[in-house]
């Protein structure tokens, strides 16, 4: 049977921007918040946040910018991120964010599928954005270039960068902004309206524009800040609190922590413009950083790694890890060795259409489990086995949740929408769990969905087949998830073209993969450079973001063998997973899988 939380809270009707700002001319604190980690000269207070979006906003709208367009940005972490989506939102437009890892070819699918008429692109990946719009015929007048942010707080940025107009352009001045106001909305249906496209691959396929409305945004900060609220010395917590931000903010962890939460509670964040484990733990002992939104890699590598021992980071005092699975061993590993005691690690649970989260822990909760915690407010749950039928107690099914964070649905594509989300409103997570009678916690056990989590980023396993079956050598293809060394990676299963497969070789078995232990194998003895797994893996590496890369392994199957499938062909995935966790894998059974 269907539960809810055991909390209810009010959700305010008003625009995003107005839950974040107040007003256009509230009052607000001029305290640094969003801080450069690097260069902590740079940085943002709530008022100046607030007075660049509107200068990002007017200046959109004064460059034609209309109601409903779309604004695809193209760049990893700056301390101006932010203010571009929130100055998208403020002129009325939905702002899009692109994985900067992203090659050509799936940088172009976005930013057609999003139909974006704006693109602004980090420096360090101008030519990938132009080989991206020139293939979609995307006019390079509608393309600004932007930089780590220094010279527009400076005042002094470039008029262009390589022919082509920098993104300062969209900021008119300080004064012309003042007057500035947003819309705000006084009915639930104006709540309705989409301000964010995050890609999501859903449950399978090529990556989907997940709606996420000022309803689904504002709703989901309330639910984890009042989870949050439930610590008795949450007060002091907040004033006490300095965040670090090294998650993607295109992604909607990243986003909704460090653009949207943090700054609504005065919350300095500190932003890392690139990830790098040893500066990460320099910014945690310099800026004496207390809480901490993880991945598990990185979990993982701060319970491993010799250099944690050589910084202090005891001033951490919180973590929650999230976004893709982390056993309960590697989370008891971080509460012995690294909050040693002092804290637990908590993980919960989410999905790019859910905003960001759906499940979290009661703070005052002592319970250590292999769970990903309880309901947040206003979310109703239900398990769902075999046939659409309901089950209860501790049976397994699929988890299928309904609240004001669910997505609006999937960018034009109702068929997709329809077979995620109910008409009434329940999403189907993908996600197979079941609830623990008493205490009512959840328990994540296996994925229905075919996604691959590398590091955090979703994979699909069909665009890598796809891929790889263009590949001239390639009959037939399957591509599954493996876990090493606590890390889920991409692993493919070929099957070559005949004469490829007698050409092939089968030396490579055993050698390891630059970022990850892996195996890339073959059955047969004979060689051939241009379909060896290496080269095939090599090969596709030139057309897929780093994250999509085959860091799992290639193996080469004979075509008597073939890639397992059932009567109706579907790929038997069940199977070459678990191949594939006998020849690499780890180990030992993970109680929960986000």
């Amino acid at each position: 049977m269907p539960w809810k939380s055991r909390w209810t809270i009010p959700i305010p009707t008003q625009s995003l921007p107005s839950y974040l700002f107040t007003s256009p001319t509230a009052p607000l604190e001029d305290k640094p918040l969003l801080i450069d980690a690097e260069y902590p000269e740079y940085y943002l207070t709530q008022h100046t946040y607030r007075e660049w979006s509107k200068r990002f906003a007017l200046g959109l709208q004064q460059a034609g910018f209309q109601p409903g367009d779309r604004l695809l940005l193209y760049s990893g972490n700056t301390v101006l991120f932010p203010v571009i989506l929130m100055g998208t939102i403020m002129a009325g437009g939905i702002f899009s964010g692109a994985n900067p890892t992203y090659v050509a070819r799936e940088l172009a699918y976005q930013l057609q599928d999003s139909g974006a008429t704006f693109l602004i692109t980090a420096e360090s990946s101008l030519k990938t954005a132009l080989d991206a719009a020139d293939s979609t015929g995307f006019s390079r007048d509608s393309i600004y270039v932007s930089d780590d942010g220094f010279s527009t707080l400076r005042g002094n940025p470039p008029e262009s960068i390589d022919g082509l107009k920098h993104f300062s352009k969209l900021l008119p001045p300080a004064a012309s902004a003042t007057s500035l106001t947003w819309q705000d909305f006084s009915s639930r249906s104006q709540m309705d309206r989409t301000a964010v496209l995050n890609y999501s691959s859903g449950t399978t396929g090529v990556p989907k524009g997940v709606e996420i409305t000022h309803l689904n945004y504002i709703s989901n900060c309330l639910q984890t800040e009042y989870m949050a609220a439930l610590s008795p010395d949450y007060p002091t917590l907040v004033k006490r609190a300095r965040g670090l931000s090294f998650l993607p903010m295109y992604h909607a962890y990243g986003q909704t922590h460090h653009c949207v939460s943090s700054p609504k509670k005065g919350i300095p964040v500190y932003v890392m413009r690139k990830f790098d484990f040893v500066s990460m733990l320099q910014y945690i002992e310099r800026y004496r950083i207390t809480s901490l939104t993880l991945v598990p890699p990185i979990a993982v590598a701060l319970t491993k790694r010799p250099e944690v021992r050589e910084y202090d980071i005891s001033s951490v005092t919180s973590a929650g890890c999230g976004a893709a699975p982390l056993g309960r061993e590697s989370a008891l590993d971080f509460d012995r060795t690294v909050a040693r005691g002092g804290y637990r690690l908590r993980q919960g649970w989410g999905m790019t259409e859910i905003t960001c989260s759906a499940i979290g822990w009661d703070p005052r909760s002592g319970i250590t489990s292999g769970a990903v915690g309880e309901l947040n407010p206003n979310i109703e749950g239900v398990i769902v086995g075999e046939e659409g039928r309901e089950v209860g107690g501790q049976e397994r099914g699929e988890l299928w949740v309904r609240g004001p964070n669910v997505m609006k649905g999937y960018w034009k594509k109702a068929e997709a929408t329809a077979e995620t989300k109910t008409a009434d409103g329940w999403l189907k997570t993908g996600d197979i769990a079941y609830r623990e009678e008493g205490s009512g916690l959840i328990y994540i056990v296996d994925r229905k969905k075919e996604l691959i989590k590398v590091k955090g980023n979703q994979v699909a396993p069909a665009e890598l087949e796809s891929l790889l079956l263009d590949h001239p050598a390639v009959q037939d293809a399957a591509v599954v998830g493996v876990v090493i060394n606590g890390e889920e990676l991409p692993r493919a299963y070929l099957v070559l073209q005949p004469k490829e497969q007698q050409q092939d070789q089968g030396q490579d078995q055993g050698q390891s993969h630059p970022t990850a232990p892996a195996s890339w194998s073959s059955s047969s003895s004979s060689s051939s450079l241009s379909s060896s797994p290496r080269t095939i893996a090599a090969w596709l590496a030139e057309r897929v973001a780093p994250h999509k890369r085959l860091a799992g392994g290639v193996v080469v199957v004979p075509d008597t063998e073939g890639i397992p499938k059932n009567p109706s062909g579907k790929i038997l995935r069940k199977v070459l997973r678990e191949r594939a966790k006998r020849e690499v894998g780890d180990a030992g059974v993970r109680d929960s899988r986000l």
